[in-house]
């Protein structure tokens, strides 16, 4: 039976429909809804998925990606091709579940949506290009160059591969693991899953595996794809334009072809009416509900102006609309309402605002501002703790830091733990207050330079302990007469680099900086070293015996003359000896270097023993206070730096303790900072240098498995099974939570193997936070019984804790390994005490050598190591394998367990002892915990937000706690950009993968304006979509409807921070959309151009930016394409780039002439390769750091100069006997830019009235980033018609830089912020001219007139039109006085001298002006005028005299006869719109439009002439175009 409450609705439903239909027969004639589509494709062809997916799988590991590629090739290609795309794409899924868990292969999902790796695959297909394909083969190996697809004649090619070059191998190739040979490398350029794959695949594993050559395989698509790679993880927006001035084009667009695919839009709700329902209630009424929803949506969309008091709590009411939507609705509902703002702003302003809500985010504000430092509307979002900063973070870093967070979310779920738990060991602060370890550096071989206490340089400061509490500015050093600070320098004298750091302790003693110094030469310590042939040794004899003779800042001085003699070239003990004794005439030298009279080698001698004992390696190493400097502060640049910052460290403790009263005035500091608790004896720089392989421990495995009932192991097996089969050894018997789990990886058949256990176990003995297991790397080479091996194995595995430990140390002792080994002694003779003897020898009788093989297994796969290789893995981290003579004794072993325990395993033991879980299996847990928090990618701190309330302000969105679940914390004001971005952006995530969501309202409130004035949409798809045929559809779009239809839209696109971005397809001016003029919709399509290769250049003999260099990128390092030039502002540069590998150069000329490449980081160079090789295979940024250095002859040589600086006559004399081609001819370079078809018609009036004026060669200088398609398809056509040359320049805004976010104050930005990098460095000059300007005279004159020294010159504004005095705002108040009499000027027109500009480093004074001065909102308003005029006192303007700008706003009419150029500038007062000032100002513009106009319909065969707003002007239209001979030309 039917329910009542079911009935009645089912009887209301007709006669509601009936309505509604009547609705729609009165909606008929309405028009329809007019949508605006945007998409973004790539300029490369669409990759396949197969190829994407096995990509997504090589960046997890590159075993898992050789399964996948094994498990793919096993199919046949026909099982592989299957009928259609969607059924593709489940294969791909399934064979990807083999090597992926169900976390990744989701994410694999989402990113084949994004297409991710689409250019990774690119970037090996372009590869191909460079070792073209044979013709006749679908895929080919190529063999150190030589090549062939025959998989039978591969043998032959590798019998003469090992003579040739070798093929370079780089770091994303994707190399068969195992060791193979290096000098003959295999690349296999193939297409996996297409013929032929599988046989050469093979053929060439084979042949790794026999190590006859190093297998490397590359994609590559023999026919790639006709349709484009189409992208998202963009925004669009459709910002409202104010329409105070008329800058529109009406001329109709012919032909436009837009068509826009009419999709199923009814699911939104529209005045009341819920769509989705009514569909689905009424299925078959489908049409007339979409001409109700249209009319409903044309009478509401259009904009109503709301008064100021109804703007005041818009944030709040926003808010609190979309938190009385249901929880799943919330997300949709801040969505809709944060991207079609200014059409939902009516609606909301009847909201009313409950007091529980913003009670509570008034209470939340004061955390916001404590815990995240943010202020009222600001956002922020963390991904499990982790700030994601929205401004710098694209969709596709995110996907990265959700496969890095991957790892450790499913490794701590597979281990127990859910929700809360998980949670807590993610967010575990690592390490918390631990004190880094010191050294103790009292010791013979650590003489100190100065004395503070008692130098006389030092007396006036004062000298009481006390003064170290006194206050100072943040970073200053106390200047105390105590010796406090003390820093030992441990540099090798005769290497380049150490040299910089003894200068630098030279510096700081002569500069008198409040610390104690110290240098210790780490030379050579051979005693047989001769110091009159070794220059170290001669050295170090030489500073010795002026150290002793006379002092020690002398001796150290006579170190740097030394430096200075030899002037970079290579160091001799000759040249120590002659140098000591033309310093000190009275030496003996042959006393001093005298091999046998060690009276003056004290210090080498001390130095040796030190570093011995001590366990210092990897020098140079520099300690403060015994504590070791980073490794990253030990350069030039940031020595200094780096030892402020660690005195900084250090002060509080030192301070606390004077203020406690423990540290007076009477103590030796030095002795008091030595017994301090982290101060070792021995500090192992291996230990202390962060692990560079860590254990994966938590793959699930079944109990049952071992190492030999599995085939194929992957190492997370091997690993797990090794873990589980371990047996320990612990200090005491019962089995206690120890939080430091050690392997000692060894082969106790070897001396040195049984001194590495030996040290363990001697540390096990006094430590409890330590257990001990055994990994047996036998060396097979060595021919043995294993009767040690085979006993320590059997006593771990049947003796109990105590027995076991007493007996291994006994079996590993050298006199009794001796007295096995000669028959002296049996295995019984070493029994222990309680222990039982007869089961163990049973037990050691039966035992096989079965162990070896799977804990060599162990060795080999997983560490990577070779037979009998020493090393400890610690809690998972791997230390070793150690170097073949490298003690590592039980201090060191000391070590390694305090420092995992203080930075990892303690926080864990803490966590695990509040959950109760002890015993062994908490020992276990902490291992593998610690083994996977120590492998987190981020070492950002995570944030905590426990302090919130979310009751009544905050969207609640629970995770599914049955699998791992991302923490996504939000704090947003959900009428801003940013809200714009992210609410899709976590709908899209809670479709993708498991989230927990959190978003906090941070409302602003007394609004005095619109918060938001555009439309915005964010293109990302959880998953790809397929048609009902199983074909992709052609991808993702951005989609507006509901749209105004009287406003004018300007469209912008916001790609991810590292892509250049152009419009290639757009019928209508997308500048200047007015809907209620377009017939259907409108379809704009834009492309991906390329891809940004940012980076910073420094030299390293200075530390600055070669301000000027000059870099060249190409596809290999003979053909350059693109330049660029480095500016002063961090040495930043910029190149443009797309998928492949690419070379960086210096680029011909001064910048190769004068200098040479030093050191490069973050590139892809290949090992033994010179080159700086970048390679684009991804869409994120790729930011590099090179560093230069000048050339020996050329010290004193700068890059930007005046040719004419050194210039002799008889350079004079033969330039005027060149051949006149030779001579540079004069070109005039005019430099513009524009946005929107109006000012792009403009445009080429201005272009046309410059060339009428000159004889001159002209060459047009366009920013490309804001032209339209039809401009850029125009302009060729133009300039062979014309005779002119043209560039399309572009420059994307530095990420660095503050950024503007209107178009128009971006356009503003790029007319006067990149001028010294826009331009090539053979263009010394050129001239701005305004789109909207006509030119009346030749510009050459303007070009040659003299700048009188100033970079640029520009155009004062005029002060003749009196009426206008209103508006003339430099007049007074902060610009008259800031001005100081001079003129403010105007930037319509500029002419720039390029040099002056470059030499007095202009560019980068203005970026620095502006940095500081954009920060505040309210500064700049005319942003190209005001800096410059702001800047007039330090970079000068010469001002061009007044005829040269004339303008009918601010100039009045008696003056226009003179001018020579005339600007279409906007009236305050009339507001006239441009066309029709124009026309009543210029008599001339109609004439220029129309020849214009002429050319353009004879181009594209169109009628624009007859839509002209004025009267055609009388003009031979038969010359026009008669360039254009044949259509095809066109």
């Amino acid at each position: 039976m039917v329910p009542h409450h079911q009935r009645i609705y089912n009887m209301a439903a007709p006669i509601n429909m009936w309505w509604i239909l009547i609705w729609a027969c009165i909606t008929v004639a309405f028009a329809k809804q007019k949508p605006v589509t945007v998409s973004l494709n790539a300029k490369w062809s669409s990759t396949p998925l197969l190829l994407e997916a096995s990509e997504y799988i090589a960046g997890e590991s590159n075993d898992k990606f050789w399964e996948f590629v094994d498990g793919v090739s096993a199919l046949t290609p026909e099982q592989v091709q299957s009928d259609t795309e969607q059924s593709n794409y489940h294969l791909i899924q399934k064979y990807a579940a083999k090597v992926l868990s169900p976390l990744h292969v989701r994410l694999m999902k989402f990113s084949l949506s994004l297409r991710s790796f689409s250019p990774a695959i690119e970037n090996f297909q372009q590869m191909s290009k460079e070792e073209p394909a044979p013709e006749e083969c679908d895929m080919f190996v190529s063999i150190n160059g030589e090549k062939t697809c025959d998989v039978s004649k591969v043998d032959d090619v590798i019998k003469t591969a090992a003579d040739k070059t070798k093929t370079p191998v780089y770091k994303f190739d994707h190399v068969y693991p195992g060791t193979a040979n290096k000098d003959v490398v295999a690349a296999l350029y193939g297409e996996l899953g297409k013929p032929g794959f599988s046989e050469l695949h093979e053929k060439l594993k084979s042949l790794s595996k026999q190590k006859k050559v190093t297998y490397v395989l590359r994609h590559f698509v023999k026919s790639p794809s006709e349709k484009k790679t189409r992208l998202s993880g963009y925004g669009v927006e459709l910002a409202i334009k104010s329409t105070e001035y008329k800058a529109k084009d009406d001329t109709k667009i012919e032909g436009d072809g837009t068509n826009v695919d009419e999709e199923d839009q009814l699911d939104d709700e529209v005045q009341g009416f819920d769509f989705a329902k009514l569909k689905e209630l009424h299925p078959d009424q489908k049409e007339d509900l979409r001409k109700l929803r249209n009319h409903l949506i044309s009478s509401s969309s259009e904009l109503a102006a709301l008064k100021v008091w109804e703007l005041q709590d818009l944030s709040y009411q926003a808010a609190q609309k979309v938190l009385n939507a249901d929880p799943e609705e919330q997300i949709k509902v801040l969505q809709d309402y944060s991207q079609n703002f200014p059409s939902r702003t009516r609606s909301l302003v009847k909201v009313h605002v409950k007091n529980d809500m913003k009670n509570e985010i008034n209470q939340n504000k004061k955390v916001f501002e404590s815990a995240l430092s943010l202020g009222a509307g600001e956002s922020a979002m963390l991904l499990n703790g982790i700030p994601v900063e929205m401004e710098v973070y694209d969709v596709y870093t995110l996907l990265d830091l959700m496969k890095s967070e991957a790892r450790l979310m499913e490794g701590l779920f597979s281990l127990g733990f859910k929700g809360a738990e998980l949670e807590k060991f993610m967010r575990l602060d690592l390490g918390g207050d631990s004190k880094e370890f010191a050294l103790d550096i009292r010791h013979t071989a650590i003489q100190f330079l100065n004395d503070l206490e008692n130098d006389q340089k030092y007396k006036n400061w004062p000298k009481n302990i006390q003064d170290l509490l006194r206050p100072t500015f943040p970073g200053m050093l106390r200047h105390v007469a105590k010796n406090i600070f003390h820093l030992v320098f441990f540099v090798d004298p005769t290497s380049k680099t150490d040299i910089e750091l003894i200068k630098m302790a030279e510096a700081f003693l002569v500069h008198s900086a409040p610390i104690r110094l110290s240098v210790v030469f780490v030379v050579n310590f051979d005693q047989d070293a001769d110091p009159k042939e070794d220059a170290s040794v001669a050295i170090s004899r030489a500073f010795d015996y002026i150290r002793q003779e006379h002092t020690f800042p002398k001796a150290l001085s006579f170190v740097t003359d030394i430096y200075e003699k030899a002037k970079g070239e290579e160091i001799t003990a000759k040249m120590v000896m002659k140098e000591l004794k033309k310093k000190y005439s009275d030496t003996d030298v042959t006393e001093v270097f005298g091999k046998d009279n060690d009276e003056y080698d004290v210090l080498r001698i001390a130095a040796k023993d030190y570093i011995e004992r001590s366990g210092l390696a990897d020098f140079p190493q520099v300690l403060l206070n015994g504590i070791p400097l980073k490794k990253n502060y030990l350069t030039e640049d940031t020595f200094e730096e780096g030892v402020v910052s660690q005195i900084m460290a250090q002060t509080p403790d030192i301070q606390r303790a004077v203020y406690q009263g423990n540290l007076h005035d009477y103590m030796n500091v030095l002795e008091y900072l030595m017994e301090k608790e982290h101060v070792l004896p021995r500090l192992n720089s291996r230990v202390l240098s962060p692990s560079t392989q860590t254990l994966y421990f938590s793959s699930s495995i079944d109990d049952s498995l071992t190492l030999d009932s599995l085939y194929q192991k992957t190492s997370g097996q091997i690993t797990a099974i090794t873990a589980r089969d371990m047996k320990y050894l612990r200090r005491k018997d019962e089995e206690s939570l120890t939080p430091v789990t050690v392997w000692v990886v060894c082969d106790v058949e070897t001396p040195k193997g049984r001194e590495l256990l030996y040290s363990a176990i001697r540390q096990l003995k006094h430590s409890h936070e330590m257990r001990l297991g055994v990994v047996f790397n036998h060396d097979s080479v060595l021919t043995s019984d294993l009767a040690v091996t085979k006993a320590v194995y059997v006593a771990l595995q049947s003796l109990d804790n105590n027995h076991a430990k007493s007996l291994i140390t006994k079996l590993i002792k050298e006199e009794n390994v001796e007295a096995l080994k000669s028959g002296d002694k049996k295995i019984e003779d070493l029994e222990v005490h309680g222990m039982d003897m007869k089961s163990y020898m049973a037990a050691l009788e039966k035992e096989t050598t079965d162990f070896l093989n799977h804990h060599g297994m162990f060795v080999r796969n997983v560490l990577g190591w070779g037979e009998g290789d020493r090393g400890l893995v610690a809690n998972g981290k791997v230390c070793g394998p150690l170097d073949e003579d490298e003690k590592f004794t039980t201090e060191d072993v000391d070590l390694l367990t305090k420092v995992e325990y203080q930075n990892v395993a303690r926080s864990i033991k803490t966590q695990m002892l509040l959950m109760g879980i002890d015993g062994s299996r908490g020992s276990e847990l902490i291992m593998k915990i610690s083994s996977l928090l120590s492998s987190k990618t981020s070492t950002t701190e995570r944030k905590e937000l426990n302090e919130l309330k979310d009751q009544h302000s905050a969207i609640k969105l629970p995770a599914d706690p049955d699998t791992p679940a991302y923490q996504i914390e939000v704090v947003l004001d959900p009428v801003s950009q940013e809200a714009q971005k992210i609410a899709p952006m976590i709908k899209v995530l809670r479709e993708v993968v498991n989230v927990d969501v959190k978003i906090y309202m941070n409302c602003r409130d007394k609004l005095s304006e619109m918060p938001v004035k555009n439309y915005y949409r964010y293109v990302l798809e959880p998953d790809l979509t397929f048609r009902p045929d199983g074909s992709l559809t052609s991808g993702p779009v951005a989609r507006f409807t509901d749209l105004p239809q009287k406003s004018i839209l300007t469209m912008g696109v916001n790609p991810p921070e590292s892509w250049l971005v152009e419009s290639v397809k757009a019928p209508h001016d997308l500048d200047n959309l007015l809907l209620e003029e377009v017939e259907s919709g409108v379809n704009a399509e834009f492309a991906l151009e390329y891809i940004l290769i940012e980076g910073h250049c420094s030299d390293v003999t200075t530390g600055q930016p070669p301000r000027g260099l000059q870099f060249t990128l190409g596809t290999n390092a003979s053909k350059p394409s693109v330049d660029t030039i480095v500016m002063a502002n961090l040495g930043y540069f910029q190149l443009k780039a797309n998928p492949g590998v690419w070379f960086l150069t210096l680029r011909e000329g001064r910048s190769r002439d004068i200098y040479d490449i030093a050191g490069h980081e973050m590139t892809d160079t290949p090992q033994e390769s010179d080159d700086v090789v970048v390679s684009i295979n991804s869409f994120k940024s790729k930011i590099i750091r090179v560093k230069v250095e000048k050339k020996k002859d050329k010290m004193s040589e700068q890059l930007l100069k005046d040719e004419d600086d050194d210039k002799s006559i008889w350079d004079s004399i033969s330039s005027s006997f060149k051949p006149k081609e030779e001579t540079e001819e004069k070109v005039l370079n005019i430099f513009s830019l524009a946005s929107g078809l109006m000012y792009e018609r403009l445009m080429r009036i201005m272009m046309l009235s410059v060339l009428k004026h000159t004889e001159s060669k002209v060459k047009f200088w366009f920013l490309k980033n804001y032209l339209s398609p039809s401009f850029k398809d125009f302009i060729p056509k133009m300039a062979k018609e014309y005779g002119f040359e043209y560039e399309l320049v572009q420059y994307k805004w530095p990420r660095w830089l503050n950024q503007q976010k209107e178009k128009q104050r971006v356009m503003w930005g790029y007319k006067i912020l990149f001028l010294d990098v826009l331009f090539p460095l053979d263009v010394k000059k050129f001239i701005f001219v305004d789109a909207d300007q006509v030119v009346r005279t030749d510009l050459q004159e303007l070009n040659d007139l003299d700048l009188e020294g100033a970079p640029y010159g520009y155009t004062p504004f005029c002060s003749s039109r009196k009426e206008m005095d209103g508006f003339r705002f430099w007049k007074s108040g902060y610009w008259a006085s800031h001005l100081a009499g001079r003129e403010y000027h105007i930037s319509a027109l500029y002419v720039v001298d390029l040099k002056k500009f470059r030499r007095i480093a202009a560019g980068d004074r203005l970026r620095g002006q502006y940095q500081g001065l954009s920060q505040d909102p309210n500064s700049l308003s005319n942003l190209d005028q005001d800096l410059p005029n702001n800047m007039i006192h330090q970079v000068a303007i010469k001002s061009l005299p007044q005829d040269w700008l004339w303008c009918e706003t601010w100039c009045s009419d008696e003056s226009k006869k003179t001018a020579k150029t005339i600007d279409l500038c906007n009236n305050p007062l009339t507001k006239e719109p441009k066309l029709k000032a124009a026309l009543r100002i210029l008599p001339e513009w109609k004439e220029y439009d129309y020849e214009v106009k002429v050319l353009w319909d004879k181009v594209y065969n169109t009628n624009t002439r007859l839509q002209v707003e004025y009267e055609p002007p009388n003009i031979d239209e038969t010359k026009i175009g008669s360039t254009l001979h044949s259509h095809d030309e066109l």
